[in-house]
């Protein structure tokens, strides 16, 4: 077993979907920047980063998800299944 998913092994849909993800919350911190830059309530600045955080949190759990799907599809080959735990530990 392999401690990690190559990206060769995950569909193009899973990797679509997680680069929107995170695309949208490399937005979202430009959005941040600017709000933070023009003096915004500390409130919104801090609701929009809860929001990005969230979206990095989903992209990354999104990954470990691919990983684990290939894990039980094919158990040999696949990640290996403490060390996909620690991944997903991580993100907590």
């Amino acid at each position: 077993m392999t401690g990690t998913v190559p990206a060769d092994d995950r569909t193009d849909d899973e990797l679509a979907g997680v680069i929107r993800r995170l695309q949208r919350a490399q937005g979202q911190l430009g959005g941040i920047i600017r709000m933070i830059e023009d003096g915004r309530d500390c409130k919104d600045v801090v609701t929009q980063i809860a929001a990005v955080s969230k979206a990095v949190d989903r992209a990354g759990f999104a990954v470990i998800a691919a990983g684990l799907r290939h894990c039980i599809a094919d158990p040999q080959s696949g990640p290996d299944p403490a060390e996909m735990e620690r991944l997903f530990l991580s993100l907590a």
